[in-house]
């Protein structure tokens, strides 16, 4: 029998700011990137809260991200999230969505992080958090070591084929399902449920969310305590 879910984004949905972005001084400490693309980094998360930006332009920039890992292996990504879960990532963490969390699970719906993040990323915050699982983003991997070039990026509809794909593999119901997102990009991810919710939405998601009567959240900036 089928049965409902919800569906979180992670960036400024769950974390009031870009996982990758957090992540950027861990990822310089274990040589991953170098001080200037870290300063490139912040710049360009600063445009894009400011300005927000277009599909394509976030698809480019997850691309030119999943390059910067060539030759690290899996073994020593998951080792960095672990170390910088509880001093980085989950301060970073809205309170509103934790109990959205636990009122899905009263009812019985299992709820999952689908994000562009890398797969190792959402698996650690999914775990640590309670869900019942994540989908993210999967860099390939040779010998090892990744390549540099995603098996699954999860940007625009890939977001939204992703989520059909596994509801139709999990039995879940996605007439009756939620989605939750910030981002005017994730547009084809809110439509692929029945009830889609806007959380902290960029102008053109607040536009478009009150054109279709949609929901409007907004969490605020309290955060977990580490």
């Amino acid at each position: 029998m089928s049965r409902a879910a919800a569906f979180f984004d992670l960036d400024r949905t769950l974390l009031r700011r870009s996982s990758t972005l957090a992540l950027a001084p861990a990822f310089r400490r274990h040589g991953v990137i170098t001080r200037t693309q870290v300063a490139k980094a912040a710049l360009w998360q600063l445009l894009f809260v400011i300005r927000g930006t277009s599909k394509e332009r976030v698809r480019s920039a997850s691309e030119d991200g999943l390059m910067l890992l060539r030759g690290y292996t899996p073994a020593r990504m998951q080792s960095l999230v672990a170390e910088s879960l509880e001093t980085v990532l989950l301060p970073l963490l809205y309170d509103e969505p934790l109990r959205l969390l636990e009122r899905h699970r009263d009812q019985g719906e299992p709820s999952y992080i689908v994000s562009a993040a890398l797969q190792e990323v959402v698996d650690a915050i999914a775990e640590d958090l309670g869900f019942d699982g994540a989908l993210g983003t999967i860099c390939e991997v040779e010998n090892g070591a990744y390549t540099g070039r995603s098996v699954r990026s999860l940007h625009g509809e890939n977001k939204a084929a992703a989520v059909r794909e596994f509801a139709a593999a999990e039995g879940i119901d996605l007439a009756s399902s939620t989605a939750y997102s910030d981002s005017h990009t994730d547009l084809p991810f809110l439509e692929v449920v029945g009830n889609p919710v806007a959380v902290n939405p960029d102008r053109e998601l607040r536009r478009i969310a009150g054109a279709r009567s949609w929901p409007v959240l907004r969490f605020g900036g309290r955060q977990r305590a580490a």
